[in-house]
């Protein structure tokens, strides 16, 4: 069973340290919200990764083309509009006002929203964790338990560090924030875009 959850284990730290859309949806939230508002959405992952975990256990072999285009174009278009409304509050950026963000709840919504519209997790699922997952569950369903808590368990943990980590750059001014805020909102443009040309030509 060991073996199993450290291979969860180390696949969830990659999973939460590699750099993609959701990851940077929670920078930009915490820079907008403060570290205590975002926390919660490092939780979305187990919301959104049910679904995708079952879809893709069932199509193991490959996603087909089909779903994986489509992924890519509607979850570019969703990371696009992120980015336009993370640009309109860098513009209307003013450390005297309190954030016009909805509540705690939505927050890991909108989060939970992103992952599953993000062909990541489904490859990752399907041609990666899947197989590991559905060998040790044949095994004995243990395994599969063990593998899913390390993986869950380390990337949770991961992403939380990491909101508590731009939590606190957070608090070195409002000039460092506005801009750091820019930078999540031009790398929130960038993934946009890149999903939607990964959608256009696959």
């Amino acid at each position: 069973m060991w073996l199993y959850i450290v291979q969860g284990i180390g696949y969830g730290f990659a999973a939460a340290v590699q750099p993609g859309p959701f990851q940077t949806y929670l920078i930009s939230q915490t820079l907008t919200k403060g570290w205590r508002r975002t926390l919660p959405a490092s939780l979305a992952p187990l919301i959104s990764d049910g679904p995708i975990i079952a879809l893709c256990l069932l199509a193991l072999s490959q996603v087909p083309a089909w779903l994986q285009r489509f992924l890519y174009i509607g979850g570019g278009l969703f990371i696009l509009y992120l980015a336009y409304s993370a640009c309109k509050t860098w513009k209307n950026w003013d450390p005297n006002l309190p954030s016009a963000e909805t509540g705690t709840q939505q927050s890991v919504f909108k989060a939970a929203l992103i992952n599953m519209l993000n062909p990541s997790p489904y490859i990752f699922w399907s041609l990666v964790t899947g197989p590991i997952l559905l060998a040790g569950w044949r095994e004995t369903p243990t395994h599969g338990l063990g593998f899913l808590a390390g993986f869950y368990a380390t990337m949770i943990l991961c992403l939380g560090v990491t909101i508590l980590v731009f939590g606190s750059a957070r608090q070195l001014g409002p000039k460092i924030n506005r801009i750091l805020l820019g930078v999540s909102a031009i790398a929130l443009f960038g993934f946009g875009l890149f999903q939607l040309w990964k959608g256009m030509l696959g």
